[in-house]
């Protein structure tokens, strides 16, 4: 489902992200191929330095779909950024992409927090994030983060995952897979 990110698959990646579905959502919104390769082993780097953990998202059949990254790491908490190609849009990718990647960031990684910040009028992602049991609406929570990604005006809405309610609603789904 997901896989650390490497080299060989930002050409099927860059060709994903070029889509007008995808392309304004997009944290990098890199113009050309060499500069998404360009960018992708800067995160590489960053990943080493401990300040970002970035994966792909595949499909059933293991082909690059899109990615999910914590950036900005500081203090165990950090921003999520994730996407996903328009043909797979509706699939439940994005839903199992981030149970896998919250797991490994809060099992292996000792993440506390995880933020998501989410345009406003992006009714797609608020949707999608907003299907997670364990996320919350954080603009109240967590007032001095929201007001730190809306320096001058209210683009985003901010949401988290601590790591305790996350563990939580996950052994609540694996007792009722048990069941």
């Amino acid at each position: 489902m997901i896989r650390k990110r490497n080299l060989q698959e930002c050409h099927s990646l860059y060709n994903l992200i070029k889509d007008p579905e995808v392309f304004p959502y997009v944290r990098y919104k890199c113009q050309s191929y060499e500069e998404y390769l360009f960018v992708t082993k800067q995160l590489m780097v960053e990943e080493e330095q401990m300040t970002c953990i970035s994966r792909t998202i595949l499909n059933e059949i293991g082909h690059p779909i899109g990615t999910i990254d914590l950036y900005n790491i500081e203090n165990k908490a950090g921003f999520l950024a994730t996407w996903i190609g328009a043909p797979y849009f509706g699939q439940g990718y994005n839903q199992r992409a981030k149970e896998s990647f919250f797991t490994e960031l809060f099992l292996e990684h000792r993440i506390e927090t995880v933020f998501l910040k989410v345009r406003k009028q992006n009714i797609r992602s608020k949707k999608a994030v907003e299907k997670l049991p364990y996320a919350k609406l954080a603009n109240d929570l967590n007032s001095h983060v929201y007001a730190s990604i809306n320096p001058t005006e209210q683009i985003y809405d901010l949401y988290q995952v601590e790591r305790s309610d996350f563990l939580e609603a996950s052994e609540g789904m694996q007792h009722e897979v048990a069941t």
